[in-house]
């Protein structure tokens, strides 16, 4: 053999070799983010900490100690421990605080890898202050919930109604429901806008939801871990993904539930959020086709708009609720704030 072929022929060797083994790191790499993302045990974040993976700038170190005191206060406040099973067998786990005279009840979903008394400890004062029996749910695949995988709303759409029916079979369906959720939560209770839902849920308030699995995994990647997303990985995620929860990244998103339902629908979001970008949240209110309204917090980075504009929060909120207290399916469509 000619020395010039045998060059050319271990040349190609090395070549493939290398894509062989490039391809496995890629894997490899795709690998541990999806079950970052998905599975209950945490592996190691890629790429250094937490704060690397969600953009933070650490603004919730400023509110660390009112952060911790809230939960911990939620944490003893006497909820009624209560334990259903979901649509698909698993056992969830949630806190019901009812209060005297209420006139809504709440069904509050938190984030991800995250807890209701950590998401919701700040506002839950509040909520019992203006009349509202809440539900706090814990999410499947987190704390005490059941289940290996989060579903990043995929899945837990089905699971928040099953609170629903929970809630109307146990309390009756005099009061008005809100669907009440932050970050995954959030997108968890649009997603669910999208399902068949009783005349008595009136509304949905979302903080900082994302579009879809796919977008806010590509965001992150690209823009937070600073590696590649489009192409293989892209198809890598999905394949992982749909192995785990039987379902892929982009098979629903909030877009489309904001087209499908009719629920009015509350959206917040603060400008500084490089977890969830706030263009999100302008996605799902431009897709909205139900009556809607939109507050936004300057400065506020994800989650921290109740606290950082706690005054203008409660008021938007308060005029969500005194608009669509009395809404039924039936109503005509109020005009878009």
């Amino acid at each position: 053999m000619k020395k010039r072929t045998k060059t050319i022929l271990l040349g190609s060797g090395i070549a493939a070799a290398g894509l062989s083994i490039a391809g496995a790191v890629s894997y490899a790499i795709t690998d541990r983010l999806v079950k970052i993302a998905l599975d209950r045990e945490v592996p190691r974040i890629v790429g250094g900490s937490p704060e690397k993976l969600t953009g933070s700038s650490g603004e919730e170190n400023d509110f660390s100690a009112e952060l911790s005191a809230c939960s911990e206060k939620l944490e003893n406040s006497g909820c009624e421990l209560v334990e259903i099973t979901s649509h698909d067998g698993q056992k969830l786990v949630g806190h019901w605080a009812p209060c005297d005279h209420p006139r809504r009840i709440l069904i509050a979903m938190h984030g991800w890898r995250s807890s209701w008394t950590r998401d919701f400890g700040a506002i839950a004062d509040f909520w019992r202050e203006n009349q509202c029996s809440v539900l706090y749910a814990e999410q499947r695949g987190q704390n005490n919930s059941g289940g290996d995988y989060m579903g990043f709303g995929l899945i837990e759409r089905y699971d928040c109604l099953d609170w629903i029916h929970w809630v109307n079979e146990t309390m009756g369906t005099g009061l008005p429901i809100y669907l009440c959720g932050i970050s995954m939560g959030a997108t968890t209770v649009l997603m669910t806008a999208g399902l068949p839902l009783p005349e008595n849920v009136h509304g949905i308030m979302a903080d900082c939801g994302f579009t879809s699995p796919h977008a806010i995994w590509k965001h992150v990647v690209e823009n937070n871990l600073h590696m590649a997303y489009t192409g293989l990985r892209s198809a890598m995620v999905d394949d992982l993904c749909r192995r785990k929860i039987q379902m892929g990244a982009n098979d629903y998103s909030t877009l489309e539930a904001m087209k499908e339902g009719n629920v009015p629908v509350l959206f917040i979001h603060g400008t500084d959020d490089h977890f969830v970008p706030i263009e999100m949240t302008y996605e799902n209110y431009k897709a909205c086709t139900a009556p809607k309204r939109l507050l936004v917090v300057p400065g506020a980075e994800h989650g921290m708009s109740y606290l950082v504009d706690q005054t203008g929060y409660e008021t938007t909120v308060q005029k969500f609720w005194e608009a669509f207290d009395a809404w039924s399916p039936a109503s005509p469509e109020e005009t878009a704030r």
